[in-house]
């Protein structure tokens, strides 16, 4: 959604769609405006709750399986499992996501990797596209006056014009880009505590290929999962800004990860996408 900064400014209920990175600070940000006045939509949240509950609880379970005592008891109908995903924790989403490696060290082969991959990039676009109907639910049945999309790093990655087409025509896309120096810092904390990530599959039967070249490792199931994320992720991070930056200009605005972390509440959130608007318009 397009407009002036004046049209923004006295929009009555502002909808905004954040993308960035993971580590840029949508999450810190929306949780810097007031929770009595606007929605908070998380689309990892939505994910794990929604479109990845019975996949998640799934593999839990299959963990559970593992251990004699907790498998006596499921399947006596004696407890039951369920997953506690919030906003803030999303960590069973991540376990359910997986690293791509060696079995016995946790990892998961290629093939059972790349089946994950794919649910995740179903749910994610499902997700997305509810972005109107929470829009209408935050309004009418809980009386928010505005509404915030905080949106997965991995947006960019999706390859789904009409995922871009429906944010753009309920929301403002506000692209949070991440200077130099701080794109350093966010790759230095991958590489030191590697976690689970969404890749395109062209992206990962490339990167995959190099790394295994280079390595000397013979096929997937025998790198060290943390190993090869920690290698990729620099890869990957760079492959998604042009990514980003590409939407921002068709759809939506950029604004600067250092002016995000400057905002201390929501006039200043709201002046500084008024500004980007102003100029970018």
């Amino acid at each position: 959604m397009k407009m002036t900064a004046g049209q923004f400014l006295n929009w009555q209920s502002k909808r905004i769609t954040l993308l960035a990175m993971s580590g840029a600070g949508k999450t810190t940000l929306a949780n810097k405006l007031p929770k009595s006045k606007w929605f908070h939509y998380s689309g990892d949240y939505r994910i794990g709750t929604k479109y990845l509950e019975e996949p998640i609880l799934d593999n839990i379970k299959r963990q559970a399986m593992t251990v004699p005592f907790l498998r006596d008891l499921l399947r006596s109908d004696s407890i039951y499992i369920s997953s506690k995903i919030t906003v803030d924790n999303l960590a069973a989403v991540s376990s359910f996501l997986g690293k791509l490696g060696d079995p016995k060290l946790g990892g998961l082969s290629l093939p059972e990797f790349k089946r994950r991959q794919k649910l995740h990039h179903q749910a994610e676009i499902n997700a997305m596209h509810d972005v109107p109907e929470f829009i209408h639910k935050a309004e009418d049945i809980y009386g928010y006056q505005h509404f915030i999309n905080d949106a997965g790093g991995s947006v960019c990655e999706l390859d789904s014009p009409e995922v871009l087409a429906t944010l753009a025509e309920h929301t403002v896309i506000v692209y949070i880009s991440i200077p130099q120096e701080l794109e350093q810092t966010i790759v230095e904390r991958a590489k030191t505590d590697p976690k689970p990530l969404y890749y395109r599959e062209t992206f990962l039967d490339e990167r995959l290929a190099e790394f295994l070249a280079l390595t000397g490792y013979g096929a997937a199931d025998e790198m060290p999962p943390d190993d090869f994320v920690s290698w990729v992720f620099p890869e990957l991070f760079r492959s998604r800004i042009p990514r980003y930056q590409a939407i921002a200009d068709q759809y939506g605005y950029t604004v600067d990860a250092n002016d995000v972390a400057a905002v201390k509440c929501e006039d200043d959130f709201l002046q500084l996408v008024a500004d980007a608007l102003r100029i970018q318009h």
